[in-house]
């Protein structure tokens, strides 16, 4: 009976300690997720205009997808990445971020090439051409997992970076919550904006007062202007964070000119209007920010288009090469 007594005792101490452990981890990710909210909203912003031109029912899937998509991106690949990076090459994490900073500015820009100068069908294509719904919902979830690739890393950094120094496996145990709390939260939010409409249709019709229905009709003719204003926030989101990104990377390797400067800017606009000082200060920089990712951006598409391109196929034509023989 006394050995009992003693192995339950000590159960009950591993308990306490199991228990003191889980809640330092739910706190450290609760304060390092909330370091990260600024990427959280940029990702959230995002996210919609993938699954923009798709009929309803498959709105739901391609999320469900994106959500999987970036869930593995933070669990299977930038977890144990960063972890590992940050014990044995912590100096090349910033201008990995950098690299993906970049590759959003480029996205984003892109973006907004195609407005003034229209992209055209290639020439083999016959006239009017409708791509495969199949085909074009991969191309779409593909890429919405890449540039969920580039936020969900500038989110771990910046978590990994709040977390105090302890045991890697407290470390990796904080991370994991932060990546499945921030996946929910953002893919959550997604789900509900995209579904929006419809509930506003349901509301409309099936809605008992006609206070109820009115306000369903409300939201269906809102949520087409709604989801055009958040495709152009994505839009945006890509280019300031990506230029927020290049710029920090580069102010902490030492060329901070530009970074100092915008800084400044921020800073000084604030202090003259003397309002919401925090909030000035924030949407200045963020301006700035998205000015330089688009130059930066606009900049890269001659080079992707000239050099990158043509050296990636030239790869994968040797690959197939290979595989051939």
């Amino acid at each position: 009976m006394s050995g009992l007594l003693a192995l339950l005792d000590d159960v009950a101490g591993i308990a306490k300690v199991a228990a003191a452990s889980v809640d330092d981890v739910v706190g450290q990710a609760a304060k390092a997720g909330a370091k990260a909210a600024g990427a959280v909203i940029d990702d959230a912003a995002v996210t919609p205009k993938y699954v923009a031109g798709f009929s309803p029912a498959r709105e739901l899937p391609i999320v469900w997808k994106i959500a999987k998509g970036s869930l593995k991106n933070k669990l299977l690949f930038l977890l144990p990445v960063g972890l590992l990076l940050n014990s044995f090459l912590p100096w090349i994490i910033t201008p990995l971020l950098m690299i993906g900073g970049a590759y959003l500015c480029f996205e984003g820009a892109e973006k907004v090439y195609h407005i003034f100068v229209p992209h055209h069908h290639d020439a083999d294509e016959p006239e009017g051409f409708v791509p495969d719904p199949t085909h074009l919902e991969k191309e779409k979830v593909a890429g919405a997992i890449k540039t969920d690739f580039i936020l969900s890393a500038e989110i771990m950094t910046i978590a990994l970076a709040e977390i105090p120094d302890g045991s890697i496996w407290m470390e990796a145990a904080t991370l994991a919550v932060v990546a499945i709390g921030i996946t929910v939260m953002v893919y959550g939010s997604v789900a509900l904006i995209v579904k929006a409409d419809d509930f506003g249709l349901h509301l409309s019709k099936e809605g008992h007062f006609s206070a109820t229905r009115a306000i369903g009709l409300g939201i269906v003719k809102a949520m087409p202007g709604f989801m055009k204003i958040l495709m152009i926030v994505g839009t945006a989101a890509m280019l300031w964070v990506g230029g927020s990104i290049v710029l920090h990377g580069a102010d902490i390797l030492g060329f901070g000119l530009l970074y100092n400067i915008i800084h400044d800017i921020a800073h000084g606009a604030a202090h003259a209007l003397q309002v919401a000082e925090g909030f000035v200060t924030w949407a200045v920089t963020a301006a700035l920010d998205g000015v330089f990712g688009l130059v930066l951006g606009l900049a890269l598409i001659p080079v992707t288009a000239k050099i990158i391109l043509p050296v990636a196929s030239m790869f994968k034509k040797d690959k197939a090469g290979a595989g051939g023989h």
